[in-house]
Parts: structure tokens; C-alpha cells; sequence
């Protein structure tokens, strides 16, 4: 990916077209998730609302996954006493009033791949609202470090700091390998995309590649609290998501940050999207 992991953004803030087309998977994956956040209501389960992700995604041409849709609803939200990888997976948890949820779903679309997370609530939770709100200082601390080239480890250790100082619990150290995000890539259309355990076995490939070719430089496709991860951003396109959790009550939002080589400070690194529904909040909250 020549064209994403050079210098990529013009002065004009022109992506090319590949990044346009890996924005517009993101795109459709959000509008997914807001589609579907629009359904839920008291009663339906983690596997019915997963299931509505597939089935709208799947309507709109998608064949191919990095992962299939999951669902996270109440204390799950914040990975409350998960121990196995089989505790992400859906269940029959039932949304209530009140309850918070998160969407995640991360599909390929014409050979793009996203990788999303949209955190909700069934009606009025303050403790929600103000970890959505507190997100918002962790996506500039993680875009101003990648410019900075520090260590991923170390931008890992000072999102840590951050959550802290918030009073909140870092819940994406709950993920396999505690990554905060993992790099994405191109995907090879086939007419049949198997998954295997819930991930696409193309992407896996993908995934597997990098990982040995990283393991040859120095470097690791996996954004994490460990030694593999001690080395600086590496070009290429990030699934970043920094999740929060508060006595029960989780949220995170998940979306790709691009890296380059650019010396420039603004085009080394930039999210791939700034008009998503989590930072058209906090634009909305400066407002009001």
C-alpha cells in the first residue's frame, strides 16, 4: 500500500483514492451502527442486535469480514469479569432503560477494510455521557504522540496516565494481547469469505503477513502494553480504540488512524475522518 504508507494528504487535505475508499467502508460501517442504535429497544438481545449489523451490512454489498458485528450490552460493556475470548462473542444479555451498549462490526467492502466501535445508551445515563465526553482528550493525545514518533508502548503507557487521572479503568487491556489497536490493510475479494471464529480468514492472512514481516524489521501490526510494541508508529492504517470503563459502564469508539512518512507534521499522521458520529458530539457539547 505504496499510496498510504508514503505521504499521502496534500496541503488541501485531498486523500487519495484509496484512503477515499477505506473512508467510505468507516462511513458505511458508522451509519450501520447509527442505523441500528436507532432499533434497539427493551428486550432485544446482544445476538439480535449483532445479527441486524450483519443483515444491514450484508443488504449493502458486504461479503467479507476483519471481524463479524459483536454487541456489548450493560456491565459487558465494560468487559465486567471477562476472562476467555469467548466472552466477546454475543449473547442473550437483554437491553433494559438506562443500559449503555456498544457496537462494533468490522467489515470489507470492495477490498477496504473498517473496524468500528459506536457507544450508546437506551435513554438518560450521565455516567455514559461523560466517558463519551472524556474519550474526546484521549483521540488527541493518541494523534499528537504518533506525530511526536513516540514509542507505541509509551503512547499505550500515557493513554494509561490519562485514564487514570480521569478515574477511569483502561477496558481494552481486556482485548486479546490488551491492544488499544491493530493495523489494516487491503483485503483480496473472493467470491466465498469464510470466517473462523468470528474473523474473516483473508484478514487473518493479512494480519499473520504483517506480523511476521514486522517480527523481521522490528516492528508489530499489534498496538499493545508490551515489548513487541516498543517501536515507533509504523506507516500503514490504524484501528485505534481507546475504551473506558466506570463500575460497569464502558464506552470507546474505534476508528483508523493514518500513519505515513511524511516529515510534515500534519500529513505523518491524521484521522482518516473527522465527520463520525462520536466527534460530531463534541463538537455539538462545545456549542451548546
Amino acid at each position: 500500500m505504496a499510496s498510504v504508507t508514503s505521504a499521502t494528504a496534500a496541503a488541501t487535505g485531498e486523500l487519495t483514492a484509496e484512503l477515499k475508499g477505506f473512508r467510505e467502508v468507516q462511513r458505511l460501517a458508522y451509519a450501520c451502527a447509527e442505523a441500528v442504535a436507532a432499533q434497539l429497544k427493551p428486550g432485544v438481545t446482544e445476538r439480535a442486535a449483532a445479527r441486524m449489523q450483519r443483515e444491514w451490512l450484508r443488504e449493502r454489498g458486504v461479503r467479507d469480514w476483519f471481524h463479524l458485528p459483536f454487541a456489548w450490552f450493560g456491565d459487558r460493556t465494560a468487559f465486567v469479569n471477562f476472562r476467555v475470548p469467548l466472552q466477546f462473542f454475543p449473547t442473550d444479555r437483554e437491553l433494559e432503560p438506562g443500559m449503555p451498549f456498544i457496537l462494533d462490526m468490522a467489515p470489507v467492502h470492495n477490498g477496504c477494510t473498517a473496524d468500528i466501535g459506536y457507544s450508546g445508551c437506551l435513554g438518560l445515563n450521565p455516567v455514559h455521557d461523560r466517558l463519551l465526553a472524556d474519550l474526546e482528550a484521549h483521540r488527541d493525545l493518541i494523534l499528537r504522540e504518533v506525530r511526536e514518533r513516540r514509542p507505541l508502548r509509551e503512547i499505550y503507557e500515557d493513554v494509561d496516565r490519562l485514564m487514570v487521572r480521569q478515574g477511569y479503568a483502561n477496558r481494552h487491556r481486556a482485548y486479546p494481547f490488551g491492544v488499544i489497536a491493530h493495523k489494516v490493510d487491503r483485503v483480496r475479494q473472493r467470491r466465498w469469505s469464510p470466517t473462523l471464529f468470528g474473523f474473516g480468514t483473508q484478514s487473518l492472512k493479512g494480519l499473520a503477513s504483517d506480523a511476521l514481516h514486522g517480527h523481521r524489521e522490528g516492528w508489530s501490526p499489534l498496538w499493545s502494553p508490551y515489548t513487541f510494541s516498543d517501536h515507533p508508529p509504523q506507516p500503514g492504517l490504524w484501528a485505534v480504540e481507546p475504551h473506558l470503563g466506570f463500575r460497569g459502564t464502558g464506552a470507546k469508539f474505534e476508528e483508523i488512524l493514518v500513519v505515513t512518512d511524511s516529515r510534515d507534521p500534519q500529513e505523518s499522521a491524521f484521522w482518516l475522518d473527522d465527520d463520525l458520529p462520536h466527534v460530531r458530539r463534541w463538537q455539538e457539547e462545545r456549542a451548546a
